[in-house]
């Protein structure tokens, strides 16, 4: 089967929070269940680069490289006797209308234009990398200073808890899910050495995510890779 859409993820800056469960609730697709890490209950705000854009195989100039930033939360769906661990988009923004409109119309995702930026510093042993939007009539930004050296994530650590969720399920209606596919390969982790966020959390997200979204528990970067969106599919309840 063709997939969907795909494209190169590359440096995904983490920002990842404890929440409470019930906060998310109201964002649960139906048949979906929150995904624990250590009895902990997590959101992320992510930044990264689109690069290579192609969908159904068509790259359409304008449209190729772009930055993204979502907040995504963590489920798992079980389909027979298979687990299957995903995620849930509250929100992603990216600078591209078109893509804000394929996303929404055909995967029933959140996504919302606006304009972005972003910059890209490489040192001898470090990666600078900031990712900005502007909201509200502000520039928002998210960024860090990262190791230029990589890692495998250890298993069952929160590192791959976080990156490896290989679906993604939307709320279409209080009873129908939709469910997609996502390839990748397992990614290396890059740590943070520092960081800083400057969000308007409750303008963007709801006041509800306010007092959540303050102290992260970690942040770190993931390399990316060559990834595959593949055509979704409705859960019949």
């Amino acid at each position: 089967m063709k997939p969907f859409l795909t494209a190169y993820w590359k440096n995904l800056l983490m920002f990842n929070y404890e929440i409470e469960p019930s906060v998310l609730y109201p964002y649960l697709p139906k048949r979906t269940e929150l995904d624990f890490w250590n009895n902990t209950c997590y959101v992320s705000l992510v930044g990264f680069m689109f690069l290579n854009t192609r969908i159904k195989g068509i790259s359409v100039p304008y449209y190729r490289n772009f930055e993204e930033f979502n907040l995504r939360f963590y489920v798992r769906f079980k389909d027979k006797e298979l687990w299957k661990r995903g995620v849930v988009f509250i929100k992603e923004i990216v600078p591209k209308r078109m893509i804000s409109f394929i996303a929404n119309t055909f995967y029933g995702e959140h996504y919302l234009y606006v304009p972005m930026k972003n910059s890209l510093k490489e040192n001898d042993d470090s990666l600078e990398i900031k990712y900005e939007w502007l909201f509200a009539k502000q520039w928002n930004f998210i960024k860090a200073v990262a190791d230029k050296k990589s890692f495998m994530a250890a298993a069952n650590s929160e590192e791959e808890f976080i990156t490896e969720h290989y679906w993604g399920y939307t709320k279409l209606s209080e009873a129908l899910t939709s469910e997609y596919r996502v390839t990748h390969p397992a990614w290396n982790i890059h740590k943070v050495n520092s960081f800083e966020l400057q969000c308007n959390v409750a303008a963007m997200y709801g006041e509800k995510f306010q007092d959540y979204l303050v102290k992260p528990r970690s942040v770190f970067m993931a390399d990316g890779s060559e990834i595959a969106v593949m055509n979704k599919s409705i859960i019949v309840v």
